[in-house]
């Protein structure tokens, strides 16, 4: 909703108009610089008014571009919450933000492309004649002061429009020069894939990515896809007729660039290897570190406003000290020497050289202010310092004014500062509102008493949830409210009128009795900086498919064959199928086969070699077990030993497994009642944008509520992924239907931090939440246990003490459990008595194969969470031997964006030491240490202190390592990195990361001390897998490097190592399946050689990694439901089937045929066709063969217990034919098998769905 009654309400008083007037003069009688003193809660709607003021003024002297107001804030975050609330009193279309790069300038880091699409939106926007210039250009102070490559405002973005003609070479030059990587599957932004005709690409600024189909060189199809499953978007707006696609970084490849880069290459050794790519024409990352010597000259933003325009900056106080710190940490960045990633000889930041240093850097914010008053562009302030006038004269007593006394100072020496320097001086009288930090019962005295006399009242909430709660409130306790859609018939006096509208603060005008309150002020919900109005509106639940994972294979990696065991993947190679001569003018046809290498059969022979056909995919797995697993013998005994071994002590568990789950079928739970209002409006609250995986996990785990059946789900998903708010959400639910939750978490931090989370987001709601933790007194815990048992307390959350025996609830109805995998057997054993009949939710970010492998099997429901929150990015991982310099220059990093360190050192005997060096190192941080031998209350104070910004750098041991979540500490130092285990360093990450800004995380080890192979190999891992999400490929890998001993109990050792970890999963499911009584059909393997051109053309799909993917898909169709899934798949995502390809499905629906009428193989083998069965044929059919297939015959051969069909080898025609080959050749088998196998008595009769 708008406010702009709001805005004409306040233009009606004088002080607030004063300063709208004097932005009203034109641009040669107005102020250069202005100090304005305004509460915060004023600040969008005077920014609002100043800004039309501006435009209109000057539109009246005729100028060209038209003027803007550019507001400058101290911080991106800040930039952001402006640009938001400003929403509510201007078009969207009239707020443009621009971003700052999240890397320095000198770092080798190039920014993100998203950033850099935004950044060059808005530069075209606000220089380029026939776009529509912003009324209001908000912008952190990081972005004012950046240099700006010269003309990168006049860079054209890519535009295709449907039904038009382009040259298809033309467009993938463009989407190459614009800075486009290209790659064989499209998943990040910045990215493009060609395959055929189809131009697959995600631009910077987009949310989905986009599938070009072109006909010929006409633009056939335009429409969005998804980048988890590749699969095409539908509904409303998924098929865009034109898309935009701008260049993805500022520092584009020209000739010009390349000639100067060649010639650099001697002068700069350190970077010669990046600059013999770009002279090359190849992207690099970081290559925006050396920008000033690429190009010829270096703008600023100043010099890109156009003429009249105003510079209006926020808090000027905080914005001078941040562009100090933003200066000053750069120039240290260049000083401290440190290594990127894992790689041996990286070299140092990029010193350019003093010469070059000016117009490389930061620009002052002094030169900055210079340069707009030079050029004639206003400079205007407004700090909330100077509360009122008088602070000219005296310094006020009045608290309510001033915070303490060097603020009190500070604003009166800001004043003086203006006044002698001739600076004009404005303050609106207004008092910032005071906040009720959810205490209800004062905010209903405090507001109700202002109605009572005569105030106009406003209170700004987030959602129609909020509004009906707030108006439902007042009205219970005799006090007016009402909402209001518009506020254009201004406010009334004695009523509250509430609003759904963008607010950060509220404010009180006592002259004309106003007040404004937002929802943060009156429920004591804090305002979040990531609105939903910028990202855009929720997302609806989608049904995910199966996510795109190719199976990636490169020579040298184990694998594991079904029948023949553990092998060693050699290459992918195609041979000519044999039988097929192909028609004049025609390529031979071929099939595709991958080369596994396996133990010598004879002693001290070479290798046996195995060639699979591609599309028998689906019996090879990669092999995650012990770190070097001995090759198997191709068809030896061992093998089978090995296998029936793990097969045997797998049947042990499945047998305990399907108790379990026995007995949960059996069991009745509580059907708990469909969602109230209530649970929409605390659903509405979030602040985020869901990611479709948390809507699908939060829609099933209500599904599963809302049954008799008690629910058993387990949430995967990595660190930070959002599993809390499910539970959230969870919890609200079961408590709505008046049961009692537990929340079971691992340590007693965690279940601080939880309680902070759940308090915070059920404020406002009656609901009694309780913390049970060993940083209690006995009498606290006593009273909290009465409580439980008496059922006043509705979410209890704690340690294991939950489980014992002290404690008895009234009415459990869920127990949720995070951070499952730190959970031993006896706490399971003892949930395992709780949970037959209660909801039970389990949680895991690295999910160790015991938690996964009852989800694989089918034993419980999983949820995963595999997409990240859209505004998430991966953690910057280094890991490198540590110096002084690089840990100053990490933390001062943090710092200067007002962020927090974790410095992780696990001995507790020195931890104090290392506080002390890293004083000396950083002495403005201000630093705490942590640690499990500190008493608890201490222990809990200092986290809470760390979590409200008391300290920047928390020293601490691994006791942060689960759970917690600060999501304004964004830079992880660990210290000996080498001495923790894998899970444990992926935590650690996750601790950082958790908002919006880039994550930094450091491991480093001691520099004159070898490192161990086994820690060598952890680091390796932890800084290759630094996507989002890698939790899942760290679980494995961790297997691979401890080798997989024992996962689900002591019978289990060595099992796992013996067949690789995806078999003995797959032996769990059949074992399980055989418990149920659900017999598996894919026991036999049926083999189909037939002359036949299957296989996927190289000229269809030319990555080999995405034709493994889609032969292993074919090969594990088997079901028609499945087969039309594959088909479909394939059409979308790389256009029309060929008949190769259609071939392929065909032989693999025959092979279904096959399987269920009992054949194990048919294969042409010269003039003759072989069928192999495992029954004989009744006599009846026997006849049959022979009347209609003359000259065919049955047999058993001696000493097989198969038997064995032979046929004549088909032919067009009996006298002069030619052999049938492909499609015929396929229709005659289904024939064969139709008229004589099918329904044989003692075949498998499951045909196929």
């Amino acid at each position: 909703m708008k406010l702009t009654g709001l805005s004409r309400t306040l233009l009606g008083y004088p002080s607030y108009r004063n300063v709208v007037a004097a932005a009203q003069l034109p641009a040669t009688e107005r102020s250069a610089q202005t100090l304005i003193g305004a509460v915060p809660g004023l600040h969008a709607p005077l920014i609002a008014d100043i800004a039309a003021a501006i435009r209109n003024s000057t539109r009246r002297e005729g100028a060209g571009k038209e003027p803007l107001t550019l507001v400058i804030t101290p911080t991106e975050r800040q930039a952001e919450d402006t640009a938001h609330a400003l929403g509510a009193y201007l078009p969207d279309n009239d707020i443009a933000l621009l971003p700052a790069w999240e890397t320095l300038p000198h770092e080798r880091l190039s920014p993100r492309s998203d950033t850099v699409g935004r950044r060059l939106g808005v530069l075209r926007a606000i220089t380029q004649a026939g776009e529509r210039t912003p009324l209001v250009l908000v912008a952190p102070v990081r972005a004012v002061i950046q240099p700006i490559v010269a003309g990168i405002e006049k860079l054209v973005p890519v535009t295709l429009t449907r039904g038009e003609e382009y040259s298809f070479k033309e467009v993938i030059k463009g989407l190459t020069n614009a800075a486009y990587s290209r790659v064989d599957l499209v998943a990040k932004r910045g990215e493009y894939a060609v395959r055929g005709g189809i131009i697959d690409v995600f631009s910077p600024t987009a949310t989905n990515p986009v599938r070009l189909e072109f006909f010929g060189d006409e633009l056939d199809e335009i429409r969005y896809f998804s980048a988890a499953d590749q699969r095409t978007l539908t509904g409303e707006g998924s098929q865009p007729d034109r898309i935009t696609l701008p260049p993805c970084r500022e520092l584009l490849i020209t000739p010009e660039v390349m000639s100067r880069a060649a010639r650099l290459v001697g002068d700069y050794p350190t970077t010669s290897a990046m600059l013999e790519k770009i002279a090359g024409g190849i992207y690099v990352e970081g290559m925006e570190s050396l920008t000033p010597l690429l190009v010829e000259r270096m703008n600023t933003l100043i010099s890109l406003l156009p003429s009249g325009s105003l510079a209006l900056s926020v808090e000027p106080e905080r914005i001078a000290a941040r562009a100090e710190d933003l200066v000053a940490t750069n120039e240290e960045f260049l000083t401290a020497a440190w290594d990127t990633a894992a790689e041996e000889n990286s070299a140092a930041p990029i010193d350019l050289g003093q010469l070059r240093m000016s117009e490389a850097g930061f620009r002052t914010i002094t030169a900055t202010r210079t340069e707009a008053l030079d050029a004639g562009i206003g400079w205007w302030e407004i700090t909330e310092l100077i509360a009122n006038a008088e602070l000219a004269a005296s310094v006020p007593d009045d608290p309510a004014e001033t915070d303490t006394a060097t603020e009190k100072t500070g604003a009166h020496c800001a004043l003086a500062d203006a006044v002698a320097d001739g600076v004009d001086t404005l303050v609106v009288r207004a008092s910032a509102a005071a906040s009720f930090t959810g205490s209800v019962q004062r905010m209903l005295e405090e507001v109700g008493a202002l109605v009572k006399d005569g105030w106009r009242v406003l209170a700004l909430t987030n959602g129609r949830g909020s509004t009906d709660r707030l108006i439902e409130l007042f009205n219970d306790s005799e006090v007016p409210a009402s909402r209001r859609d518009t506020l254009d018939t201004g406010i009334e006096p004695g009523i509250i009128e509430v609003c759904e509208a963008p607010a950060s603060a509220g404010f009180l005008l006592p002259q004309e009795q106003l007040a404004v309150f937002t929802e943060g002020e009156i429920l004591g919900r804090r305002g979040t900086y990531a609105p939903r109005g910028v990202t855009g509106s929720k997302l609806k639940a989608r049904r995910r498919r199966n996510a795109v994972d190719p199976l990636s294979l490169t020579p040298g990696d184990y694998v594991v064959h079904e029948r023949h065991g553990i092998g060693r993947f050699i290459e992918m190679t195609s041979r000519p199928v044999a039988g097929v001569k192909p028609a004049a003018g025609q390529n031979v046809p071929m099939r595709e086969y991958l080369v596994l290498e396996y133990a010598p059969s004879k002693r001290g022979g070479a290798p046996d070699r195995l060639f699979v056909p591609s599309e028998q995919l689906d019996m090879i797995s990669h092999y995650v077990g012990s770190e070097k697993p001995t090759l198997s013998k191709m068809g030896g005994s061992d093998w089978a030993k090995t296998k029936s071994r793990a097969r045997k002590a797998v049947k042990e568990i499945a047998a305990d497994l399907i108790k379990l789950y026995s007995a949960r079928q059996a069991s009745r739970g509580h059907a708990f009642t469909e969602d109230t209002q209530w649970q929409r409006e605390l659903e509405e609250s979030f602040p985020y944008n869901e990611t479709p995986d948390q809507l699908n996990a939060i829609y099933e785990v209500k599904a599963d509520m809302e049954k008799e059946l008690p629910m058993d789900r387990l949430i995967s998903g990595d660190v930070g992924f959002g599993k809390t708010e499910v539970a959230v959400r969870a919890a609200f639910k079961a408590v709505q239907d008046g049961k009692q939750v537990a929340v079971l978490v691992p340590t007693t931090l965690l279940a601080q931090q939880h309680y902070e989370t759940f308090t915070e987001r059920f404020s406002g709601f009656p609901i009694k939440i309780k913390v049970l933790s060993r940083f209690q007194k006995p009498k606290e815990s006593r009273q909290i246990t009465e409580e439980i048992a008496s059922g006043a307390v509705d979410v209890v959350i704690g340690t294991h003490r939950i489980l014992s025996e002290s404690i008895s609830f009234k009415d459990l109805g869920l127990v949720i459990i995070d951070e499952e995998q730190r959970f031993g057997v006896e706490h399971k054993e003892k949930l395992k008595q709780m949970r037959t009949n209660v909801d039970v939710l389990a949680m895991s970010a690295t999910p160790i194969p015991r938690t996964l492998e009852m989800s694989l099997t089918g034993i419980r429901e999983t949820s995963t969470l595999a997409t990240a929150p859209e505004e998430r990015h991966p953690v910057l991982t280094f890991v490198g031997a540590r110096t002084d310099a690089q840990i100053t220059a990490a933390i001062r990093r943090e710092l200067m964006r007002e962020g927090q360190v974790f410095f992780v050192n696990n001995r507790v005997a020195n931890i104090d030491n290392v506080a002390a060096e890293l004083a000396k190192l950083v002495p403005e941080a201000r630093i705490a240490t942590a640690h499990g031998r500190m008493s608890e209350a201490r222990l809990e104070q200092i986290i809470v202190d760390f979590w409200e910004r008391r300290f920047d750098v928390l020293v601490c041991t691994t006791i942060v390592e689960t759970g917690l979540d600060i999501s304004n500490a964004n830079t992880l130092i660990v210290d000996n990195a080498q001495n923790y285990g894998l899970s444990q360093l992926h935590q650690l990450r996750g601790r950082v990361g958790r908002g919006r800004e880039r994550a930094y995380a450091y491991f480093l080890y001691p520099p004159g001390k070898p490192l161990g192979e086994v820690a060598l190999e952890r680091l390796k891992a932890v800084a290759t897998h630094n996507e989002l999400g890698a939790g899942l490929q760290l679980a494995m890998k961790d297997l691979e490097i401890r080798g997989a001993g024992n996962l689900l109990g002591g019978e289990q050792s060595g099992h796992i190592a013996g067949v690789g970890f995806d078999l003995y999963l797959r032996l769990v499911g059949e074992a399980v399946a055989d418990f149920r009584g659900e017999k598996d059909e894919r026991d036999v393997e049926v083999k189909v050689d037939l002359p036949v051109n299957a296989h996927i053309p190289h000229s269809y799909i030319d990555a080999e990694r995405l034709r493994l993917q889609a032969y292993r898909q074919i090969a594990a169709a088997d079901t028609e439901q499945k087969m039309a899934e594959a088909r479909e798949e394939l059409t979308d995502r790389y256009g029309e089937l060929p008949e190769p390809v259609q071939n392929l499905l065909a032989v693999t629906a025959l092979r279904q045929r096959a399987r269920a009428a009992g054949i194990r193989e048919i294969v042409v083998m010269g003039p003759k066709v072989r069928v192999v069965t495992d029954e004989q044929l009744p006599d009846s059919r026997q006849m049959r063969l022979g009347r209609v297939y003359p000259g065919s015959s049955h047999t058993q051969p001696k000493g097989l217990q198969t038997w064995l069909t032979l046929l004549p080898r088909p032919k067009s025609s009996p006298v002069g034919g030619i052999e049938l080959v492909d499609a015929a050749m396929l229709e005659w088998c289904q024939q064969l098998i139709d008229t004589i196998f099918a329904d044989v008595p003692g075949a498998s009769r499951s045909a196929p769905e």
